[in-house]
């Protein structure tokens, strides 16, 4: 297990900062382009993150089980040429991507703004600008799945700082000569600002080009070392790998898929139901300024699912099934216990963290937008590491159900929550189809390896419980710093409001996880280190 939580803290230390500095630019970029600029970038964003994900595949992550599993045998060869024949396919499958998304991109916009919009040029634009990313990410992530195959997690957390550290560097610095400099269209600043992602993808394909020149000769040394192969074609190796693939993909559009639907229906319910001055607001507010807060936390998720994968494989393949069943406890509780708390103090904190970010203006409402988004989060992650726990005991194809029926339940009730909660009714319709498909996959689990939940409710009652108290302290503390602060009108004092409230629940969270023994149980006994700065009662 500490190779699984080392590997763990790793990955998601990278994809949190990764996530952070995504969140961070959104600060600037938002103050620059405005709504008009972030509805713009958002509609181009959705449909790139699907093509991306159907480009892929699923392979990238599917390479990881595939390399893991003979790998686990002895077999080093066969991980050695599915890399190869990975990263031809994944060029291939971009390039067909790449031309989908630039040749229906008019078509796109039109079916978003309306074919009588004066956006649909602009958005077209930014769309085709987007697309070039699909020419350069699916064959690069093939790379990370090799090395994430080995449980070596650094150079996925390091590629993805570097894609990221570039990606927005180029995107700002574009922005910010276009508009304030040469006095240029918003339209052309948002596609410099999409086409980042190129750069960005570039910048991470050298970096994991010096880690593979490194890492060359033990990988190298392993092969020569090795006793046998299996010596499995290439049509053998692919008919696996995509046994393996085709739920990844599930997984890695989910999000997009849901948020899809919100740009296919969003604008024209808001109209049908009278608030279509403020549809441009609230969705560029809900799927792209609340989603990078909420992704804060949910990344947790994600960075842990992607390093449970080869460790719960192996435990599988080798029919250590007490191994597994304490892998798939350790998981869920760590998601427990470190995800519920963070979605609950930003649904309290909503208005703060919006107006902090992106400013007071319209803060009650945007900010309310948050409120409601913040525990998709919780559901979001679940979804992640439960499918990826599927993929792991080889139950990947029960993702397919799992998924279809929270989008179904999304498609059913998107257009008539909207059109009695207004822009939340829309969050409401997402987190009823995923918390649906989350629990699919927990009864799929349970079932399929005789999983004990008993231990799993008590610990996650117990932080429920904590999380209740914390909540509690963070609302009074809001509430007597609102006597001294107006967080609804100054961004400075919702600021200061924010960190105060985030440092002490932080704290009561902390200490009381630590005094019921609960950080200990779940995080193993590492923790014990804090008994020379903290009694325990």
């Amino acid at each position: 297990m500490s190779k699984l939580l080392k590997g763990t803290m790793l990955l998601t230390a990278g994809t949190f900062l990764s996530k952070f500095l995504g969140m961070i630019y959104t600060v600037p970029f938002e103050n620059m382009v405005g709504e008009e600029g972030t509805d713009l970038f958002s509609v181009a964003y959705i449909p790139y993150s699907i093509l991306l994900s159907l480009s892929s595949m699923g392979v990238p992550v599917a390479v990881s089980k595939f390399v893991s599993k003979y790998n686990s045998l002895g077999d080093y060869e066969t991980g050695r040429r599915m890399l190869k024949a990975g990263i031809q396919l994944m060029a291939v499958t971009g390039v067909i991507a790449f031309l989908l998304l630039f040749f229906s991109a008019e078509q796109v916009a039109a079916r978003t703004f309306g074919a009588d919009s004066g956006l649909v040029e602009d958005g077209a634009m930014v769309i085709r600008m987007v697309s070039f990313a699909l020419l350069v990410i699916p064959p690069m992530s093939i790379t990370r799945g090799f090395f994430q195959g080995y449980e070596s997690m650094a150079p996925t957390a390091v590629s993805q700082v570097v894609e990221q550290i570039v990606r927005i560097v180029f995107l700002l610095v574009s922005v910010f000569i276009i508009i304030q400099i040469m006095q240029g269209e918003l339209a052309q600043a948002i596609g410099f600002a999409t086409f980042a992602a190129f750069i960005g993808g570039i910048a991470s394909c050298i970096t994991l080009f010096v880690y593979w020149r490194k890492r060359k000769p033990y990988l190298d040394r392993q092969l020569a070392a090795q006793e046998f192969t299996y010596g499995l074609s290439t049509k053998e190796m692919f008919k696996e790998l995509f046994s393996y693939a085709g739920p990844f993909i599930l997984v890695g559009i989910a999000t997009p898929l849901y948020q899809l639907i919100d740009q296919f229906t969003f604008f024209k319910a808001m109209d049908a139901a009278g608030l279509g001055e403020r549809a441009n607001g609230a969705f560029s507010a809900m799927n792209f300024l609340s989603h990078k807060l909420v992704m804060i936390p949910v990344t947790f998720g994600i960075g842990l699912s992607l390093a449970l994968l080869p460790a719960i494989t192996q435990s599988f393949t080798n029919n250590k099934m007490t191994q597994l069943n304490r892998q798939v406890n350790q998981a869920l509780q760590i998601i427990a216990l470190i995800i519920i708390p963070a979605v609950v103090g930003l649904s309290v904190l909503a208005i703060e963290a919006y107006g902090t970010f992106y400013g007071v203006e319209q803060v009650l409402f945007k900010g309310d937008l948050l409120r409601w988004y913040a525990p998709v989060g919780l559901f979001l992650a679940l979804y992640t590491v439960t499918s990826s726990i599927l993929q792991g005991i080889n139950r990947q194809n029960f993702a397919v159900i799992s998924l279809g029926t929270g989008i179904l339940l999304k498609l059913a009730t998107n257009w008539w929550f909207i059109q009695m909660f207004g822009a939340k009714g829309a969050i409401i319709a997402t987190g009823l189809g995923v918390a649906a498909a989350v629990t699919l996959n927990f009864w799929r689990i349970f079932s399929s390896i005789e999983f004990s939940y008993k231990q799993l409710f008590k610990r996650t009652l117990l932080i429920v419980i904590l999380t209740t108290v914390m909540a509690l302290s963070v609302f009074v503390v809001k509430w007597l710093l609102g006597f001294l602060f107006d967080p609804l009108e100054k961004r400075i004092d919702a600021l200061i409001v924010l960190l105060l409230s985030i440092g002490f629940g932080g704290a009561v969270y902390f200490w009381l996880t630590y005094q019921t023994t609960l950080l200990e149980r779940v995080l193993g006994g590492r923790v014990r280190i804090l008994d020379k700065f903290l009694k325990r009662r």
